[in-house]
């Protein structure tokens, strides 16, 4: 996501982020084709023109339909984005529940109460970061990506071979915290209430992978956006035939401009249609995961020397 402040100046000249990067080929032929008609008007080769009040009303059609395939494809971007702030709320209330609940129970036998303090220090820091391991193999699930060498210090080697023939691993992770959480329960660290919260927490956590998965496996009918296409491209290349004869020399400029508007917001619309992707629009999802994770670990009073930094836009203003 490009997410630096520009002026308004640069923000004309910027490429990164921009849609001209994806439109560019397509506008340099739509160009080209103004530019041949114009000639072959200009020369009296071509002598027939076409009226521009069909353009007009297929235009003002086409508006309404691409302002309502890209109000669309904005919402499912910005419905990704509440998931996410919901993900990061729901994980530091699980980041605070280890640590207020976990702990001796009242009224029954306790291995912390036998044990040491850094009995207790472990398993708090053991379902932290479990935690902390879902969210980042929950940003991969979403991207399409397995890089098990990041959550290496997160969990047990074993854990994470056996994760590598999940065909849904973030889902295989909150399963195996559920059974760590009645784990503890069964030891005397946690009391039957206090239990259903945790359980209730995790709830959440399915919730929110379930919406996302829901935005990232379907898409916009394709029907809808190969008509949109295609009605683009037609009248972006049929234009120059039908303002010919009214703005003559200006042509490719006219049609330069309007297929711009026109092809950049198709491209749009396919692009924060997925938000959970890795291109220039698509959400932060690294940078989010990485901010959960300083956020759980400074519930465990780690250093702060020892923390990951967040991470921090590029010289182009990109997040990733």
């Amino acid at each position: 996501m490009i997410v630096r402040e520009f002026t308004w100046f640069t923000l004309i000249f910027t490429l990164r982020g921009s849609v001209l990067r994806k439109i560019g080929l397509r506008l340099a032929v739509d160009v080209a084709v103004a530019v041949g008609v114009t000639l072959l008007f200009y020369y009296k080769i071509l002598t027939v023109s076409i009226t521009p009040l069909p353009f007009t009303l297929i235009g003002l059609a086409l508006g309404i339909f691409l302002g309502f395939r890209n109000n669309t494809s904005y919402d499912r971007f910005w419905e990704g984005r509440k998931l996410w702030g919901a993900l990061v709320n729901t994980t530091r209330s699980f980041a605070r529940q280890m640590q207020t609940l976990l702990g001796p129970q009242p009224g029954r036998e306790s291995p912390a109460e036998s044990e040491s303090h850094d009995k207790l220090a472990e398993a708090r820091r053991e379902m932290t970061y479990r935690c902390i391991a879902y969210v980042h193999a929950f940003r991969m699930h979403l991207r399409d990506q397995w890089q098990p060498e990041e959550l290496a210090e997160l969990l047990p080697a074993e854990e994470l071979e056996a994760l590598a023939s999940e065909h849904n691993r973030p889902i295989a992770m909150l399963l195996r915290m559920g059974e760590r959480t009645r784990a503890l329960w069964a030891a005397g660290w946690v009391n039957a209430y206090h239990m259903g919260q945790i359980e209730q927490t995790l709830g959440k956590l399915t919730d929110i992978q379930g919406a996302c998965e829901r935005i990232k496996s379907t898409p916009i009918p394709f029907s809808y956006t190969v008509l949109i296409h295609r009605l683009v491209g037609f009248y972006c290349f049929a234009l120059p035939f039908g303002i010919v004869d009214t703005v003559r020399l200006m042509t490719p400029v006219v049609v330069a401009l309007i297929s711009f508007a026109f092809f950049g917001l198709d491209a749009i619309g396919d692009e924060i249609e997925q938000p959970f992707g890795v291109e220039d629009n698509d959400l932060p999802l690294s940078a989010l995961s990485r901010m959960i994770e300083v956020n759980l670990r400074q519930t465990l009073r780690e250093p702060h020397e020892s923390l990951p930094p967040l991470l921090t836009p590029d010289e182009h203003g990109y997040l990733s």
